[in-house]
């Protein structure tokens, strides 16, 4: 054996020592599930002398031997049975096209004369997959019959455990800015462009957004509203049909015609917005002054 050999196996031995193996095994493969409690005759204990000046070899460059393939644990004939009672039986419903759900949903839509219909028939809907993930269907909340219909992107997690739109920390912070203009939830009807949560409150693609339309369509007009608030980018990219981001569309009166009738509509900043860019409070502001004197014209107007 060569010195660089015989100073590389001084090294692996090192390694092994420093890995904590103090024993070495006999020439011939042992079968140890067969040996049982039996004890192994022949253990030779290894103390090898290695000069402190001996080389080191990193463990990265050393190959540990190849261990035979570990057979996987046998489960229990109650075990699947066991699993299947412990994990939540997931909610499935049949596959539909987006294009013929879009269709039933118009179908579906048409023949609520009610905001109770309609909420009777998104319960029954099953054409929109967000249904399958969401805990709860969110509708409205407010006015049956309000001035200002507000129009928010999706329900996030704390609508989705309640069951009605904005009630969390946006919803919370929406409730001040309509108070700041002299608004309560007696003069608004808020809802969103989809009814139910997206998982890991996604923003709603376009698809879902398209097959909730119908049923927002008619909810807006059976609310009957003096105007519309679009709420955040999502929400004014469907109504308006705008394709500029919000801080483009923002403060800027529209028309929207909905069954024949002409709806002046604004998009303004979405509260959760609000909430991660505080300084963009200010820009909110104006909008909410020009929807107060606007809704002021409106009111005020000889009818």
């Amino acid at each position: 054996m060569s010195e660089i050999q015989d100073t590389h196996l001084k090294a692996l031995l090192a390694w092994y020592r420093d890995m904590g193996v103090t024993e070495t095994l006999a020439d011939a493969p042992i079968d140890w599930l067969a040996r049982g409690d039996r004890p192994l005759d022949g253990i030779v204990s290894v103390a090898p002398a290695i000069p402190p000046s001996a080389p080191t070899i990193s463990p990265s460059t050393v190959r540990s031997p190849s261990l035979p393939p570990r057979s996987p644990p046998r489960a229990s004939p109650a075990a699947p049975a066991a699993a299947a009672a412990a994990s939540p039986q997931a909610r499935s419903f049949p596959t539909t096209p987006p294009a013929t759900a879009e269709l039933d949903a118009r179908s579906q839509a048409a023949s609520a004369t009610t905001l109770a219909d309609l909420r009777a028939i998104l319960e029954r809907f099953d054409g929109c997959a967000l249904k399958a993930t969401a805990k709860n269907l969110c509708f409205f909340r407010g006015a049956a019959k309000a001035p200002i219909m507000i129009i928010g992107e999706a329900p996030g997690r704390e609508e989705d455990l309640d069951g009605r739109p904005f009630v969390g920390r946006a919803g919370q912070l929406l409730d001040r800015m309509l108070a700041a203009i002299g608004l309560g939830e007696e003069q608004v009807h808020i809802t969103n462009v989809v009814y139910w949560r997206p998982p890991g409150n996604r923003t709603p693609t376009p698809q879902e957004a398209q097959i909730c339309r119908p049923f927002l369509l008619r909810q807006i007009e059976l609310v009957e509203p003096a105007m519309l608030v679009l709420l955040g980018g999502a929400a004014a990219k469907h109504v308006l049909a705008v394709a500029d981001g919000i801080l483009r569309v923002r403060g800027k009166w529209r028309q929207v015609e909905i069954a024949g009738r002409a709806i002046p509509a604004m998009a303004t900043l979405h509260p959760a917005y609000l909430l991660r860019t505080p300084a963009s409070k200010r820009l909110a502001w104006r909008d909410l002054l020009a929807i107060k004197a606007r809704l002021q014209q409106i009111t005020s107007a000889p009818s």
